[in-house]
């Protein structure tokens, strides 16, 4: 099933700001949310459509790559690239959560949708990268290793932040289940508000002696090497993204998100057209007054053309199939080769004198009158005859 345009899905225009984006996905939020319609998939799909929709429109980068590329600017929904890898409710809650208003969903519905609960520690940052491709990369796809510098998992604590397990004790002020629940008296009965514990930030538990590894982060700053397969198809300045290979959280939370950002390489004969490819075919007078067999380069290779006699300058030839594809699409784009004849700059005298005899026959004349098949035969005899042919 093909996903809904974001802006769609939010009931806003291009045109809005971040403020009206933000107050119609609250809205819609809380309409579908979990809590207020218990066990309707329906309502959650259309939650997590929301919050998928928010998460892109909601940042000045994500929105610019979305409105040049639509959801091909992160690759949705092929091979773990797309918005957050497909949105999962602790994602939601996680980086949303504050959009709902904690104390409402909490005193309301008993804190199960606000990110209520127990939660680990704060989620690492996105990490984002250039991503330099060649030509016959975009066009086939390909895998890159690349080496980066990020937060990663302390090995000493495996994420915990202590020094050893008897290091981690239950919190006192909450009881270990990261939260703080406070009973007030209102006109309309008891109301229940949950906060998170001010004592853990949530997290159910406190560390009375820290890895001397992290120095309790549950992370160190060091190199990791990705192997990442990129689908063919994408373009300069398109954004990939990979739920979770961004860096690692502190003390066991959630890590972010992988950016790429495609930077595409100059080939050294072929420029881009959209799809298509294009390659400058440069010929002799001569070659196109009689017609010539040319190779010119492609992709993946190279290909020969037949130019047939009087070629003008400025004539395309069209290889079908054999630019870019399109990326998530079997569309594909051609090669465009573009003819310039070339003028000599500085002639011999004898070469001057060739071009004397030839420069006053009518088949020099430029013009739309076609010639007979017998002037045609005519004019291309005297060519070869001046050149030797």
């Amino acid at each position: 099933m093909a996903k809904r345009d974001y802006y769609e899905v939010l009931g806003v225009s291009k045109s809005s700001s971040a403020d009206e984006i933000k107050k119609s996905y609250r809205k819609i939020a809380m309409e579908f949310h979990p809590d207020r319609n218990p066990g309707n998939k329906e309502a959650e799909e259309k939650f997590k459509e929301a919050a998928e929709a928010y998460d892109t429109l909601s940042s000045p980068d994500k929105r610019a790559q979305y409105d040049r590329f639509g959801h091909a600017a992160t690759g949705a929904g092929q091979g773990g690239y797309g918005p957050q890898g497909g949105m999962r409710m602790e994602d939601i809650f996680q980086n949303f959560g504050d959009i709902f208003g904690n104390d409402m969903f909490g005193g309301m519905f008993g804190g199960a949708g606000g990110g209520g609960g127990r939660r680990q520690g704060s989620r690492g940052a996105n990490l984002r990268i250039k991503l330099k491709m060649d030509f016959g990369e975009i066009a086939n796809g390909a895998n890159k290793k690349i080496k980066v510098k990020k937060h990663v998992t302390c090995n000493q604590c495996q994420g915990s932040g202590a020094k050893d397990k008897g290091s981690v004790q239950t919190c006192g002020s909450c009881g270990g289940s990261g939260q703080v629940r406070r009973v007030t008296n209102t006109f309309l009965g008891q109301m229940q508000t949950v906060t998170t514990c001010p004592n853990c930030n949530g997290e159910g538990s406190t560390i009375t002696q820290k890895c001397g590894g992290c120095r309790g982060e549950g992370r160190v700053y060091g190199d990791e090497t990705l192997s990442l397969d990129i689908p063919a198809g994408v373009q300069d300045g398109m954004q990939l993204s990979m739920h979770g290979r961004g860096n690692a959280g502190e003390r066991g939370g959630p890590p972010g998100d992988l950016l790429l950002v495609v930077e595409e390489e100059k080939h050294e004969h072929l420029s881009r057209r959209d799809l298509d490819v294009v390659y400058q075919l440069h010929i002799s007078f001569p070659e196109a007054v009689l017609g010539m067999q040319a190779e010119v380069p492609t992709i993946d290779g190279k290909a020969k053309i037949k130019v047939p006699p009087g070629t003008q300058s400025g004539k395309v030839f069209r290889l079908k199939g054999k630019g870019f594809p399109a990326f998530q699409s079997y569309e594909k784009g051609d090669e465009l080769v573009e003819v310039n004849v070339w003028s000599p700059q500085h002639l011999s005298n004898e070469e001057k004198d060739m071009m004397e005899k030839l420069k006053n026959s009518p088949n020099f004349k430029p013009g739309p009158n076609a010639k007979s098949e017998r002037e045609e035969r005519g004019f291309f005899d005297k060519i070869k005859d001046a050149f030797g042919s």
